[in-house]
């Protein structure tokens, strides 16, 4: 007798489409505040398992969706607002912590936290996980920061300001049609992501900026391919297909009115199921750290990366990781196969490399002509002909 699926995964997998309501076609001239509810979108499993895990485990590496236009993906991401967790929020524009003070002293953060600090001031406060959004017309300067101009022009110092990459600390860098981001720009979000922070020199000022930010992308690639480099940064690859069955696209479409016409009502009527859906978030993100993964989860992993030829190491960290959250959502303290099954594809579909798997190839080819010259030399070298050596 198979065992139940615990509440969380039986919310994110079986979300009921009643919701819809018959709202009045009002308009009261009010900005639409409320973003799409994350549990009214219909279908898409892989998506919204791969973007819930990522907030189950940040250790996951991020999430990147790739399908065509108008299939949810950027939706999905922004829906993700009420359902995520609180974290530690600097309260001063240069990013001090008092994580910063513990690890460097006051050299560490600035004169002004430093005054705090003297007072018994608190440096952060406590905050919601933001979604922060990278637009593709953001200058390297707004990515990393630099001197703030009004400061400059009105009081006629310099100071240094963090950037895009800086406030996203702790929190979720969201950046749609992430393969068309300027190379520069690119640079600087995989330095940053890979080291957790980041240094900015301007002339004699240098300051330096965490940079601890879960990276989700999507990406239609009718507009062309993700460099390699940025791609292997992405932990999980969710692919997001169109809708194929006609119910489950009018059903669609019934969601994407009946929100239009009145969000703050839409929202209401989801509300219930996205507070229980955000608490068993936070259950499963306060159990991981008890998650171990089985003997037979393990070998089943390691065998499944042997066999599809796989060199990259961060293939075990993104499988392992996302089979840990999922057996956290599932209410368990041990990693399963069953775990492995559940993440296999989002986590190791596109970390194969024909390019590579052909360098290989023939640097095998290569490397075996080479032993077989080297022994014959030395089996003329071992008999006594060294001069032709």
């Amino acid at each position: 007798m198979s065992r139940p699926r615990s509440k969380l995964l039986e919310i994110l997998l079986n979300t009921p489409a009643y919701k819809i309501r018959a709202l009045p076609d009002i308009d009261h001239g009010l900005a639409e505040v409320e973003p799409f509810p994350f549990l009214a979108i219909i279908g898409q499993k892989e998506m919204k398992l791969a973007l819930i895990l990522s907030v189950i485990n940040p250790n996951v590496g991020g999430v990147l969706l790739i399908g065509p236009r108008g299939t949810a993906k950027t939706t999905a991401v922004r829906s993700l607002t009420d359902l995520l967790p609180h974290v530690r929020r600097s309260l001063c524009p240069h990013g001090c912590t008092e994580e910063m003070l513990d690890e460097g002293g006051m050299d560490a953060i600035c004169e002004s936290c430093a005054r705090k600090v003297g007072y018994g001031q608190p440096l952060t406060v406590e905050d919601r996980v933001r979604i922060i959004e990278l637009p593709l017309t953001a200058r390297l300067e707004d990515v990393v920061g630099g001197i703030n101009e009004r400061i400059a022009l009105e009081q006629q110092r310099v100071r240094l300001e963090r950037g895009i990459l800086g406030h996203a600390d702790g929190h979720i860098l969201y950046i749609d049609e992430v393969n068309l981001l300027p190379d520069a720009i690119t640079d600087a979000i995989l330095d940053a992501a890979a080291q957790g922070h980041y240094t900015v020199r301007r002339g004699p000022l240098k300051l330096r900026y965490r940079s601890r930010f879960m990276l989700v992308g999507s990406m239609n690639p009718e507009e062309g391919r993700l460099r390699p480099q940025i791609m292997d940064r992405f932990g999980l690859r969710a692919v997001v297909r169109g809708l194929t069955d006609p119910k489950e696209r009018f059903m669609a479409y019934q969601q994407a009115i009946a929100y239009k016409r009145d969000p703050d009502g839409f929202a209401a009527a989801y509300a219930a199921d996205t507070l229980t859906l955000a608490e068993e978030i936070q259950q499963a993100r306060e159990r991981l750290p008890q998650v171990t993964i089985g003997e037979a989860a393990r070998d089943l992993g390691l065998a499944l990366i042997q066999a599809l030829g796989i060199d990259s190491n961060r293939a075990e960290i993104t499988l392992f990781e996302a089979a840990r959250a999922h057996a956290a959502a599932d209410e368990r303290e041990e990693v399963l196969p069953a775990d492995i099954r559940a993440v296999a594809m989002m986590a190791l579909r596109q970390r194969r490399s024909t390019l590579l798997q052909q360098f290989f190839q023939e640097q095998a080819e290569e490397d075996a002509q080479m032993e077989q010259i080297l022994e014959e030399q030395l089996r003329r070298y071992d008999k006594g002909d060294k001069g032709s050596v």
